[in-house]
């Protein structure tokens, strides 16, 4: 796991911007803590911080190799290539030969052999850049699901690439500048594929390889949902998706440094680490898992719309169970409000991303584990493939014209609309931006002839959920953790199992009456029965009314400096009388303005954006 960078440019001679890549470069430290490279060659520079995960002295880069008929070709690579082991066997039987055990040497070589055909053969999470100056070329790679991020801007003559924004805009060549569209992406919550906020600049999407040559940008989709027939009976599929996460679990636990799990106490984490815990049991190895939670939540739990019951006595059920090394990370108001805390997170996001204390204690949880372990598995994802959120079942969502997701938004997470000026609120047009963008993503859902209405309806809601609600939180959660660097891998987005649970019927998918029915049953015999018979509940936040009191504070300093640019989009009126609010708020919907506001404010401190607002 590592950060990559890079510049092409056919006018230049990059040799001579080594300063330039080198500070592209080292904005992905926190990405790659353990090593640093660049190469450059004429009109090309590739810049890598490392992770170190596989291979730990033998998988440094950038990584190059000589072509047979000559000419070299030089990667950068960011993530795991799960099945490398079979594709260093069969390069090995066509003639190729490794200098190291590394899974980057095998993806390079893979290149060698099949050329922008190796993404088809990949199994894994992935960003990776590679110029080939056979063709003068670069050719951008990244993963089927999206799991790990990647970036480009297009210049006049070439390309800027990166994990993260951060190594763009490190470039002098590249405006800070957010127009409109990008303000409405930041409100929005849609996640428009290929969109990156910041002027000009946009993502490689999933399932996608993007290539520059001097002739302009070319891009290949090699991989996305295919609408195909479900043959196999519950029975059947129930032993399908045991088998794969079987595999995919064994595969996603090989490492040569220290894993661990992240146990929530829900379904999905805990059928993870179970069947990890088992398998590490054969090995005479024992788990280690980790659970986030705050000083007094468990003791002074009031269950709301969201959550019915606390996290931990489920993640102690489970730690007992399948006796794991088990380790909660707890936290308190003052840390979740630290305005430094934030400060982080919206470095490590390049955007202001919007989920307060949710944000905060993602990046502590992650900053805790990182003193013990460098790889983590998630229970991430689960819910877009097996139909687990709310809005799966709840008739108003699965009726809404618009993406199910914000049906209840705005009043289980708040309403960002509240806090803008009305000029900022009649310039976005927020309601017409999620309309055309929720037009554009059901266009894309073939539907299976005879499928009835309703089973094509809950093929839409799923395929809205896996090509765009679920890159909003790979994309959080791979910032939190690489900002600790600590590489988090995502069983769950493993294609094959996201492929053939797409395509069962929601019939088969909730054939008792309940979430996820399928993953509940193919791991029942590793679950406890407290957390088999869990209803789910998100992702934890805060109860403690002090969290509030500290937002309000912090946001009294905000008000404090009145020509603060963040008043061009946030209403002072509104937030004086959020300070004012002498009665404590628990909610996380009722302290997502501040939350916002503030958010925006230190956004701007730290990047200095040029926002275009007419």
């Amino acid at each position: 796991m590592c950060g990559i960078a890079g510049w092409i440019s056919f006018r230049r001679d990059l040799r001579n911007e080594q300063a330039t890549v080198d500070a592209m470069t080292e904005t992905m430290a926190c990405r790659g803590p353990d090593d640093r490279g660049t190469w450059v060659d004429g009109p090309a520079a590739l810049g890598h911080r490392r992770l170190a995960i596989i291979d730990l002295p033998g998988g440094r880069q950038p990584m190059s190799a000589e072509a047979p008929e000559g000419g070299a070709v030089a990667m950068v690579y960011s993530g795991e290539a799960y099945n490398f082991a079979e594709l260093r066997e069969e390069l090995t039987a066509r003639g190729h030969r490794f200098t190291t055990t590394s899974d980057t040497e095998v993806v390079l070589r893979g290149y060698l052999e099949w050329g922008e055909g190796v993404a088809e053969r990949l199994n894994g999470m992935y960003a990776f850049a590679i110029w080939d100056s056979r063709e003068q070329k670069l050719v951008m790679i990244r993963d089927r699901m999206g799991i790990k991020p990647f970036y480009f801007y297009p210049t006049d003559d070439g390309v800027l690439f990166g994990s993260e924004p951060k190594a763009i805009l490190a470039n002098p060549l590249v405006p800070r500048r957010v127009t409109l569209d990008g303000l409405r992406e930041l409100f929005a919550f849609v996640k428009t594929p290929g969109h990156a906020v910041w002027d000009g600049m946009r993502e490689v999407e999933p399932g996608t390889v993007v290539t520059v040559g001097r002739n302009g940008i070319r891009t290949h989709v090699y991989w996305s949902l295919r609408t195909e027939p479900h043959t196999d009976d519950k029975e059947t599929s129930i032993a399908r998706v045991r088998e794969l996460l079987e595999d995919i679990v064994r595969r996603q636990l090989v490492s040569d440094v220290p894993r661990c799990t992240l146990l929530s106490g829900g379904l999905d984490s805990s059928a993870m680490t179970a069947l990890a815990a088992r398998q590490l049991g054969e090995q005479g190895e024992r788990v280690r898992s980790f659970a986030v939670d705050f000083v007094g939540q468990t003791e002074h739990f009031v269950p709301d719309s969201l959550r019915g019951t606390p996290d931990t006595p489920f993640v102690h059920d489970v730690a007992e169970l399948c006796g794991t090394e088990h380790q909660d990370i707890v936290l308190d108001s003052d840390q979740l409000a630290d305005p430094e805390v934030r400060a982080r997170v919206i470095r490590a996001r390049d955007i202001p991303a919007g989920l307060g204390d949710m944000d905060s204690s993602l990046y502590l949880l992650f900053k805790a584990i990182r003193q013990h372990s460098t790889v983590a598995l998630s229970g991430e994802s689960a819910d877009e493939v097996f139909g687990g959120y709310r809005q799966f079942f709840d008739e108003e969502a699965r009726r809404a014209d618009t993406f199910p997701w914000l049906v209840r938004f705005s009043t289980e997470f708040g309403d960002d609309g509240n806090i803008l000026t009305d000029q900022v609120s009649k310039a976005l047009d927020l309601e017409g931006y999620v309309h055309d963008g929720y037009r554009r993503a059901v266009a894309g859902v073939d539907r299976l002839d005879g499928e009835s209405d309703f089973e094509y309806r809950m093929r839409v809601i799923s395929h809205l959920h896996l090509t765009r609600f679920v890159r909003i939180l790979l994309d959080r959660k791979d910032r939190a953790s690489m900002a600790n660097g600590l590489e988090v891998r995502v069983p769950f987005c493993d294609h094959r199992l996201v492929q053939y649970v797409y395509n069962a019927p929601w019939s088969l998918k909730s054939f008792d009456g309940r979430e996820k029915s399928l993953l509940r049953e193919a791991t029942a015999d590793v679950l406890p029965r407290s957390v088999y018979d869990r209803v789910k509940s998100p992702y934890p936040s805060t109860q403690d009314p002090k969290y509030f009191v500290a937002l309000q504070e912090n946001a009294k300093d905000l008000l404090a400096k009145p020509t603060h640019p963040v008043f061009d989009l946030v209403s002072r009126t509104w937030l004086e009388d959020a300070v004012r609010t002498d009665t404590p708020v628990s909610t996380h919907a009722a302290r997502h303005g501040l939350e916002r506001a503030l958010d925006l404010a230190l956004w701007m401190d730290l990047y200095s954006p040029t926002i275009g607002i007419p």
